[in-house]
């Protein structure tokens, strides 16, 4: 997966602790002067491969609810009954965390939190990768860890993903076993939800170097929702002779919300 997918899709879908029954609370409890603001475009830029450059856009029905999300050649519909979301059908995952912070791993799809910051966003998370030996032929799990920083301002996604029903979902995880996701998919999402806005990930191994960071920096309106940003990330690997190769892709981002 590239940097821009993860880091731009890593936003949408984001506690085996819990601080609360409810990501509302959570949400609420750490933003209590959020304004509701819905996404309607994000255009992602790359500063290395035009082929890159998406638009994802969010769109809405009568009743203010998102009924599809769309990159132009990929699209999630929204299906609801009763007001209630009851299915997502379709071939893209337009708003999924690891796409939009274009994460190179699956941390927040797989992971495990192991510390929380003092508003209930996952600080810490363990997850594993497969590592495959050639010299002798075995595959194993590697535990990775990765380490999240976030500033004071709201997950510009919260009221986006309440206008889809997904909210209400992670909300009543026993109420929804009928969408297009394991009740233990659902859980996952909810463990791992940040009610604050993501301006950098460090993914280490298991001894602890560095692999893999992501750094974020944004441009805020006027109640805190981003409206530009530009996001770093850096792969590092040891070379034979010990030294660190570094690479680093650069995407910028531009939101559009309703009015």
């Amino acid at each position: 997966m590239n940097l821009k997918s993860t880091y731009f899709y890593c936003l949408f879908l984001l506690i085996f602790a819990s601080c609360s029954d409810s990501a509302s609370d959570d949400f609420e409890g750490a933003n209590p002067d959020a304004e509701a603001r819905y996404i309607k475009t994000i255009a992602i830029v790359s500063a290395q491969d035009g082929e890159d450059d998406t638009t994802i856009t969010v769109n809405y029905d009568a009743a203010d609810r998102v009924s599809s999300v769309t990159d132009g050649t990929e699209s999630s519909i929204f299906v609801y009954s009763n007001s209630e979301l009851t299915n997502v059908s379709g071939s893209g995952d337009n708003l999924n965390i690891e796409e939009l912070y274009e994460s190179p791993y699956n941390a927040f799809e797989t992971g495990e939190v192991t510390e929380y910051d003092d508003n209930g966003n996952p600080k810490m998370i363990t997850f594993y990768v497969s590592d495959y030996d050639y010299m002798t032929d075995e595959e194993t799990e590697v535990e990775y860890t990765a380490e999240i920083t976030y500033d004071a301002n709201p997950n510009p996604y919260f009221y986006t993903l309440k206008a889809a029903g997904i909210i209400d979902v992670l909300d009543n995880v026993g109420l929804h076993l009928t969408l297009n996701s394991s009740s233990s998919e659902v859980v996952q999402a909810r463990l791992l939800f940040p009610v604050n806005n993501i301006t950098a990930i460090k993914y280490r191994d298991e001894n602890g170097e560095l692999l893999f960071e992501l750094d974020a920096d944004y441009v805020y309106n006027s109640v805190n929702y981003p409206v530009s940003g530009t996001v770093a990330g850096t792969y590092y690997e040891e070379e034979y002779d010990g030294e660190v190769y570094t690479e680093t892709s650069i995407y910028s981002a531009n939101y559009t919300y309703r009015d």
